[in-house]
């Protein structure tokens, strides 16, 4: 018996730019140009941005308005998420001829587990460096990948050497790799709970490692555990083919923002349409429906309601969402409705794929 440990083989696709790179090759006109998916110069919300608008700051979710002052330049485009979700199939139809261990996390990225592949290549980094030759060679993208023995270290790589870059992180460096990282750049570590741990002190990895897991934990909760591991190289989260649907979801952003309930009421049964629409194709039902309501001022607010019983039907979601509705009075005008469906009566199956609605 060997002594050497067995390390799983771990790559992260991650496309570059994707619905802007989309946008630029199938319109010369746009390439070299900077390039914001959705939103316009008066309202609504970036869905993506090329990297010639990045180098302004521009960036997904944030306003249009806020593009164009940061960008005066920008080209807003509308989003054409049919074409996106057909250049992703193609994409994946890649991944699957080296492994049927494949994650998508959304329609621009993945998880690879290569461990035991198709083409019997035991080089992950270099079956990560074909794979994203074929894709600009077959669909005329680049893409950048993270190659590791976990989807955490993997996830994080990939943003290394982006765009059309790669790095592999061995076993040997991942304690280094991690301890010389900026917190921020953590996978999980979001705004907040950045600021949180730089007012703690926390700014690297290393600055993480020092602290216990009963710090961690009393300042952070669940999360504590998670990310004491983390820092030490531990995550043993598999890559699942068939992930776990939370939530299905609609929304809409509007071109005025709504002060009437009336006219929220009208908007809300378009989307729980939409919704329904979702609901039935994929064969699932939920118990929580979740009203999501964002103001003019860009603050959010959720209002939910659990039943004792599964429902799908348009009908009943409109019961509880004219419900919630009107259970507190609406604080401002409304720039952005959704309706959500969660308790699903599913315990795995294939992810939905839930494209946000962009008004223009």
């Amino acid at each position: 018996m060997s002594d050497v440990p067995t390390y799983r083989k771990i790559i992260h696709i991650d496309m570059d730019a994707f619905y802007a790179s989309v946008e630029q090759m199938d319109n010369p006109m746009l390439r070299g140009k900077p390039v914001a998916v959705g939103g316009s110069e008066n309202r609504g919300v970036v869905s993506a941005a090329s990297y010639e608008a990045r180098k302004f700051g521009v960036r997904s979710a944030i306003s249009g308005v806020l593009a164009k002052k940061y960008c005066p330049e920008i080209i807003f485009v509308r989003p054409r998420f049919d074409r996106y979700k057909e250049i992703s199939s193609k994409i994946h139809k890649i991944f699957h001829e080296y492994t049927d261990l494949v994650e998508p996390l959304s329609l621009d990225e993945a998880y690879l587990d290569v461990t035991q592949n198709k083409k019997g290549n035991p080089s992950a980094s270099l079956l990560a460096q074909e794979i994203r030759q074929r894709i600009l060679n077959e669909v005329g993208l680049t893409a950048s990948a993270g190659i590791s023995v976990n989807k955490f270290v993997a996830k994080i790589a990939s943003d290394v050497n982006k765009p059309n870059g790669q790095k592999t992180v061995n076993p040997d460096e991942i304690l280094e790799f991690l301890e010389e990282l900026p917190i921020r750049k953590f996978y999980g570590v979001g705004k907040v709970t950045t600021e949180k741990m730089y007012q703690l002190g926390i700014f690297t990895g290393t600055d993480l490692k020092s602290k216990s897991v009963e710090f961690l934990e009393k300042h952070f909760g669940k999360s504590g555990a998670f990310y004491y591991n983390v820092v030490r190289g531990i995550h043993n989260s598999e890559v699942k083919p068939h992930r776990i649907t939370k939530s299905v979801a609609a929304e809409h952003t509007f071109d005025v923002n709504l002060s009437s309930e009336i006219f929220m009421l009208e908007q809300l049964d378009r989307i729980a349409t939409s919704l329904e629409k979702r609901l039935k194709k994929h064969e699932i039902s939920g118990k929580t429906v979740t009203l999501k309501i964002k103001y003019s001022d860009f603050t959010q607010q959720t209002r939910s309601k659990t039943l004792p019983y599964f429902i799908s039907d348009k009908s009943l979601i409109m019961e509880i969402v004219e419900e919630l509705l009107y259970q507190e009075k609406m604080k401002d005008s409304v720039r952005l409705l959704g309706i959500s469906l969660n308790n699903l009566n599913i315990e795995e199956r294939k992810a939905v794929v839930v494209q946000l609605k962009f008004a223009f």
